[in-house]
């Protein structure tokens, strides 16, 4: 069994909507693009570390009409390797409606997302999910993700969809490596998918060290 692999990046409030540009999302958003300004050379490693070994790409339809409007056309830009990589792989993507799939490799998903989920999981190493923030939503309500990696922007919005909205369901999740940030103060977080579900405690319970005298 392969594994999924969430990549997001976020702000501080965790808003995940339209990082990439002022016309990626077309519902009135105000801040699209809000990420650019903080682009830099170590953020860009992380991102490009984080695809290796990418088998898939399993994709919202919002973010695959983005991708597939725009990675066809790079194969000798200055994106050529990823455009090598995302145009050479098969692209997974789940939409309700019957969208036209344009980019070479790409099939739509069945009514059953999350039984489709699990097939692409069956037949591929490395699953990779790009944006898709309501896609992400059943992923985490399903538990259907190994991995995911935020890169936390230094800036907040106030607005807009938020990485975990009202899909994710309790889950444990362990830091997978020591977070790290980039000079222009974006943190680098991985975490992996752990077993079982949140626990509670008494902060002031004895050995807790809170409302204690001495």
């Amino acid at each position: 069994m392969g594994l999924i692999h969430i990549e997001l990046f976020t702000t501080l409030d965790l808003v995940g909507q339209a990082p990439g540009g002022p016309d990626e999302d077309a519902e009135g958003f105000a801040f699209g693009g809000w990420q650019a300004p903080l682009l830099d050379e170590v953020a860009g490693a992380q991102v490009a570390a984080a695809y290796v070994g990418t088998d898939a790409l399993l994709l919202g339809r919002r973010t695959y009409d983005i991708f597939a409007a725009y990675w066809p056309h790079q194969e000798d830009g200055q994106d050529g390797g990823f455009a090598t990589l995302f145009n050479g792989i098969p692209k997974y993507v789940a939409s309700r409606g019957t969208p036209d799939l344009p980019w070479a490799g790409s099939t739509q998903l069945g009514l059953d997302l999350a039984a489709a989920v699990r097939g692409i999981r069956d037949r591929h190493e490395h699953v990779t999910v790009v944006g898709s923030l309501n896609l992400v939503q059943t992923l985490l309500r399903e538990k259907l993700f190994d991995r995911l990696d935020l890169w936390v922007h230094p800036i907040v919005l106030g607005v807009g969809k938020k990485v975990f909205d009202d899909g994710a369901a309790p889950t444990n999740v362990t830091l997978l490596e020591p977070p790290a940030a980039s000079p222009a103060g974006t943190v680098f977080l991985r975490y992996g998918r752990a077993e079982g579900t949140p626990r509670t405690g008494d902060m002031s319970a004895p050995g807790r060290g809170v409302g204690q005298e001495d």
